[in-house]
């Protein structure tokens, strides 16, 4: 019985590492949207004080506000057909908010692999980096 009691704990562990929570959730929709060029998916998980920032590639810079619609407007018009594979994701979450960091290539004829740091407060997006980050790509 103790063997049985000591098996179904550790497979109940491992099984509750293995699902995201509330964020994590909240992430992979994210980034599922972006893959699509869902842009009015991808806008609406933003608070309204929200900034993105954006290191690398043709749309480097810190973005806010109605700044944040058109980023995502020129990217999803310039990569179309795009795959995302969620490469590593992690959250970490206390009574104030959530933070997940994701490891993850979008890939069409060409791969963009980012690192991507998302932050939310009161189930809204309200800071996020997307580093194009070359190493995920090895």
């Amino acid at each position: 019985m103790k063997t049985l009691f000591a098996a179904i704990t550790i497979l109940s562990a491992a099984a509750s590492t293995a699902l995201a929570g509330p964020a994590g959730d909240m992430a992979k929709a994210h980034i599922e949207a972006i893959a699509k060029g869902d842009s009015a998916a991808v806008t609406a998980a933003y608070a309204p004080s929200a900034t993105l920032h954006w290191v690398g590639g043709p749309l480097d810079g810190t973005y806010t506000g109605p700044e944040i619609v058109a980023t995502w407007a020129k990217f999803a018009k310039a990569q179309t057909g795009l795959k995302a594979t969620i490469v590593e994701m992690r959250e970490s979450v206390n009574s104030k908010g959530a933070t997940v960091v994701a490891d993850v290539v979008f890939a069409n004829d060409n791969k963009i692999p980012v690192r991507y740091v998302m932050m939310f407060r009161d189930g809204t997006l309200t800071d996020e980096i997307w580093q194009i980050d070359p190493a995920l790509e090895k």
